[in-house]
């Protein structure tokens, strides 16, 4: 769709995000790059319909700022999105982009698919727009990840104790391989929550 950024990373965006925290326990990730908020956080709710969703999510995009962007994020973004809320966001307005695991099937009218695979969970999204992958997991496999069809191929340094290290790893992996790109949590680096 025009008007995506290639490599949205950066880019203005609301944040639509939706995981329940009890449910991380259970999760094939163990980090994560966003505190968890809740329903009751911080313009958190809970919505009856799609429309009072995107309601809320129009809400916080600044009146006459650009080209409206929303990333869906946060638990497993697919548990949640079906055709009703991407038509809204759409007839909004919005351009949608989503960031899953890619355990789960992602619906052919989102705009923008990043995949950030975990190691050793399924995998059924194997093309889309970027995959960035959080480094290092146990059992990884980026020379893998490379042969899947993808614009653009990111790595990320996992946050944590280890950030320094993991960014070495990182830096020196896209050193290494260039078809990889560095991808920084710009937000904990200017501690912005």
């Amino acid at each position: 769709m025009p008007g995506v950024r290639p490599c949205s990373a950066g880019s203005p965006a609301a944040i639509c995000g939706r995981g329940r925290e009890e449910d991380r326990a259970d999760a094939v990730c163990r980090f994560c790059d966003t505190d968890f908020v809740g329903t009751d956080g911080e313009n958190g709710g809970k919505y009856r319909t799609p429309e009072e969703l995107v309601q809320m999510i129009a809400s916080q995009w600044p009146e006459g700022e650009g080209e409206r962007f929303v990333v869906c994020t946060g638990g497993e973004p697919m548990l949640q999105i079906d055709p009703p809320l991407v038509d809204a966001l759409h007839a909004a307005g919005f351009e949608i982009a989503i960031e899953t695991n890619g355990s789960l099937p992602v619906l052919e009218t989102i705009d923008w698919i990043c995949v950030s695979p975990k190691a050793d969970a399924p995998l059924v999204v194997t093309k889309g727009n970027e995959l960035k992958v959080v480094i290092p997991q146990d059992n990884q496999r980026l020379s893998e990840y490379a042969k899947l069809d993808f614009e653009y191929f990111l790595v990320q340094p996992m946050d944590g104790p280890s950030r320094d290290l993991n960014t070495k790893l990182a830096i020196d992996w896209c050193k290494r391989h260039p078809q990889w790109r560095l991808s920084m949590q710009t937000h904990k680096y200017l501690n912005i929550p």
